[in-house]
């Protein structure tokens, strides 16, 4: 399983490094970045488009055209809606969310950000968000953007992850900490 995530990422990496010096060449770093959100959020959404990618039951005509379609519906820019026609014609749909974190990735450090994985209990409010946004970045020197979840299971506080740093400051991390204090001293 490590093996085939890590040709994946191989793929991906060299299809999302050519359509963004083709991009980066025409100034369409920020359109392209909105694109690539919008056709996440639209991966994440639909079962048919992850059946599509995935499926071996789609050949390579079937995926080529499904694809073109949904980039004429979103309005994708030429360069994306060709790179995801190749990759279907060449049989690797199957690597787009790892194109997807490349993309990200490579417009992130263009634009000199970084982008920080925030996992809290509850929904952060818009004054939440940009307080730890700020924080982060006088901590981290670059413009950070936050990718927000929520897991109620942490019970409270937060789990940050900014490059190879973490910090925990969740709740069930704290119990956690304690019941192996508490299992030391029995």
């Amino acid at each position: 399983m490590a093996n085939s995530a890590s040709i994946s990422a191989d793929i991906a990496g060299r299809y999302a490094q050519a359509l963004f010096d083709l991009v980066r060449d025409s100034g369409g770093i920020d359109a392209l970045s909105a694109q690539i959100d919008d056709l996440a959020s639209a991966y994440d959404a639909s079962q048919d488009l992850r059946d599509l990618t995935l499926s071996p039951l789609y050949d390579r005509q079937q995926q080529e055209t499904a694809i073109g379609a949904l980039a004429g519906r979103m309005g994708l820019s030429p360069e994306l809606a060709n790179t995801l026609r190749l990759m279907a014609r060449n049989r690797r749909l199957f690597a787009l969310p790892q194109l997807l974190a490349k993309l990200r990735s490579l417009i992130a450090d263009a634009k000199g950000e970084v982008t920080a994985d925030v996992v809290s209990a509850q929904a952060l409010t818009d004054e939440q968000k940009a307080r730890l946004a700020d924080t982060l970045a006088a901590k981290s020197g670059k413009k950070v953007k936050l990718n927000a979840r929520v897991d109620e299971s942490l019970i409270g506080g937060m789990i940050v992850k900014l490059g190879s740093q973490m910090i925990d400051s969740s709740i069930r991390s704290k119990l956690a900490s304690l019941q192996n204090a508490m299992k030391e001293v029995g």
